[in-house]
């Protein structure tokens, strides 16, 4: 069985999460990189007028990537993202929508400071119902080698 962890991260630590996940699950690692990076003044939420506000208030925004094709030797995707207006954010879409995740086990994981997992997943779902997504959580980095892999439960 061969498990690609891929994530998005801006500020890291999603990055460091993703990094312990694929070490823990002896899997690949993968990162999204958008074609345009995301500066604070993109992050800034409380502007309207920000990329992260455009893009999120988009249901059809799908920024490019650079690296956006997968090969099809993985059985399991794991996908991580800081939550992003409560969702996943549209980048993480773009990747979905570029590579053939059909026959896959899709997990999620999601960095944030307060929001859960459970409205991205189901948003994920409701867009990709064509997709196996087996389930999402929220980590800190606080975890250890043994909720990696319970998370990813079976053969793992």
């Amino acid at each position: 069985m061969k498990i690609l962890v891929s994530y998005f991260s801006v500020s890291g630590v999603t990055e460091k999460v993703a990094k312990k996940i694929a070490s823990a699950l002896n899997g690949d690692i993968l990162e999204i990189i958008p074609k345009d990076k995301y500066t604070n003044l993109d992050l800034d939420w409380h502007n309207k007028m920000s990329r992260s506000s455009l893009e999120m208030t988009n249901e059809n925004s799908r920024p490019e990537i650079l690296n956006n094709i997968i090969n099809n030797e993985y059985d399991k995707i794991l996908i991580g993202f800081p939550i992003w207006w409560g969702v996943a954010p549209r980048v993480i879409n773009t990747f979905i929508e570029a590579n053939d995740l059909s026959n896959k086990d899709i997990y999620i994981f999601v960095t944030s400071g307060g929001s859960g997992c459970e409205y991205a997943l189901e948003d994920l779902k409701k867009h990709y119902s064509n997709l196996n997504f087996v389930s999402a959580r929220r980590f800190n980095g606080m975890e250890d080698n043994d909720d990696y892999k319970k998370f990813v439960r079976g053969g793992v």
